[in-house]
């Protein structure tokens, strides 16, 4: 197979790049000296994280030259987010960092006034047409397609302005600023958005640029356009654990019991839904925007010695080009010889293995509880500050497992209470979100509008928003809490637990502010698929990304 060559500074999950580059007919070969770069004809430049953070390893490595004579040869050059940025003359988040100034231009932040941030999701890369290549695409990209973006800086669009100096230019629009998704010139090619994350589109885009069709007319470019923006995300979440044969499955609890019930013929034992890799490529195939692995026994043990598991992540990479979480057990541990394990170093093993976020949850808790009892001072110490300052704010989620407790009136708790549509069971007009840790079985002294505070100011980048009141119980989302926790953080939020059918989904992304919306149990049983939720969705006028056939 043609090679390409991949500059990889730890940049979060290249494993998944390694694999779409495989997927469209090329070998990779790793770029690990300033040297390699003189000898590659094709070079990728991927990216995550802050923009300070890889301009100063790219500059430490001595790469930034070597990169810079690569383009200005005229051999292909592809930047994948921050690989994107690089190009560009400087970056509000670190501006006494400079860029390799190709293009004349600097990121700004995104605006959190009335939209969350990062902006994670769906979106368009819609070609700025000067009227000199017709309807050709440009390297596949296509107006009605959507592609993946994680980021909270971004070039605002200036219109005409890169034009004028022959960049071709792909926008995309989020909220009322509209910025940067694409832009080329002659052999270089950027993007803002994750190709290898972006299903079919994304695979089309690194076809197109490593076979070298800059412009191709036999793709159609007027196809329906559902339009620009943000889409609603639909999530499938995989609950794993252990059964009672000792296998790897895909299972679903009742308010965390993942034990059949009595009067049923698997009495007493783990539910099997499923095998954790071909339902991951089935949810996949039927339109999931993203995939969350939920590993719910792994706080018992340490997750490096979790090999199935790695391996379940590994085998979905190869197939699932989509953004995958995995959750459980990222925390500080002790491995087998008695050494101590890093968080860094745990969440590290799961994104060369292929995920492309880290979901947090007990030490999520514990770490806030150390934060208030500090007078809110971070310490740089927590899973959450250690790995987003390595691999980014978006690379880390929070998974949140939050009950009610009802009190008769608001001055019975020093918490923060809402007054219910529904009274408890003692007739109580309000409640309190009670934040528990190890699946629902520890309770804590902790609300969940305290949690969101304090993990927000470590770094979290999005808010996984659980309701142990509703698991299981197919009534729809806790639309009160949701709303709630939106009220609280500026980071994305999505809603899971109580989804029993489409219209749930429907009803979560009108009532409330949600950026996204998980799904288990419906999918698992096979009540309803991901195509048959979005198709519900689009029925009621909610923008969504549909499936493009394969390649």
């Amino acid at each position: 197979m043609p090679v390409v060559h991949l500059l990889d500074y730890v940049a979060g999950n290249v494993r998944s790049l390694v694999n779409a580059v495989e997927k469209v007919g090329y070998t990779v070969e790793w770029v690990s000296t300033p040297e390699d770069i003189e000898k590659a004809h094709s070079l990728i430049l991927p990216g995550v994280g802050h923009f300070g953070h890889c301009l100063s390893q790219f500059d430490e490595g001595r790469y930034l030259n070597p990169i810079q004579k690569h383009i200005e040869a005229g051999k292909p050059f592809l930047g994948i987010c921050v690989g994107l940025q690089a190009l560009f003359a400087g970056s509000e988040e670190s501006p006494a960092t400079p860029g390799l100034s190709i293009i004349p231009q600097r990121l700004s932040r995104f605006n959190n006034i009335n939209k969350s941030v990062p902006h994670i999701g769906w979106n368009s890369a819609v070609l700025v047409r000067t009227g000199q290549n017709g309807d050709q695409s440009f390297f596949g990209l296509q107006d009605h397609s959507k592609y993946y973006y994680v980021h909270s800086y971004a070039v605002p669009y200036r219109p005409g302005y890169l034009e004028a100096e022959g960049w071709t230019v792909a926008t995309a629009k989020y909220g009322d600023e509209e910025f940067i998704g694409a832009i080329g010139r002659r052999n270089v090619l950027a993007t803002q958005f994750h190709p290898e994350k972006s299903g079919t589109p994304g695979l089309r885009l690194l076809k197109a640029f490593l076979d070298g069709r800059e412009w191709d007319s036999s793709l159609p470019r007027t196809l329906h356009n559902p339009g620009q923006g943000l889409t609603r995300r639909v999530i499938a979440c995989l609950d794993v654990r252990t059964n009672d044969d000792g296998d790897l499955v895909v299972t679903k609890g009742d308010q965390y019991d993942v034990r059949a019930k009595p009067g049923t013929a698997a009495q007493g034992l783990v539910r099997n839904l499923g095998k954790p890799v071909h339902m991951a490529r089935k949810y996949y195939d039927q339109g999931a925007d993203e995939i969350t692995f939920l590993n719910i026994t792994s706080f018992r043990n340490c997750p490096l010695a979790d090999l199935p598991m790695l391996e379940i992540l590994r085998r979905t990479a190869e197939t699932v080009f989509v953004p995958l979480t995995i959750g459980g057990g990222i925390r500080e541990t002790v491995d087998a010889t008695g050494s101590s394990i890093s968080a860094l170093q745990v969440a590290t093993i799961y994104f060369k293995s292929g995920a492309d976020k880290v979901s947090i949850g007990s030490d999520a808790v514990l770490a806030a509880m150390e934060y208030y009892r500090n007078d809110k001072r971070l310490s740089g110490r927590t899973a959450i500050e250690t790995i987003s300052a390595a691999y980014g704010i978006q690379a880390v989620v929070v998974s949140v497992d939050p009950k009610r407790v009802y009190v008769r009136s608001g001055s019975d708790t020093v918490h923060q209470v809402i007054r219910p549509s529904q009274v408890g069971p003692s007739g109580e007009e309000y409640c309190w979100y009670q934040c528990t840790m190890k699946g629902g079985r520890e309770s804590t002294d902790l609300d969940v509008q305290q949690l969101v505070e304090a993990v927000e100011a470590m770094g979290a980048g999005e808010i996984l928003l659980n309701c142990i009141d509703k698991d299981g119980s197919n009534t729809g989302f806790d639309l009160e809490l949701i709303r709630e926790v939106k009220r609280c953080t500026k980071v994305p939020v999505i809603a899971s637990s109580g989804a029993g059918k489409p219209a749930h989904f429907t009803e979560v992304f009108q009532q409330t502010s949600s950026d996204a919306a998980l799904g288990a149990g419906m999918f698992h049983r096979g009540e309803y698929t991901i195509k048959d939720v979005k198709d519900h969705l689009l029925k009621d006028g909610l923008l969504i990304r549909q499936v493009e056939e394969a390649l």
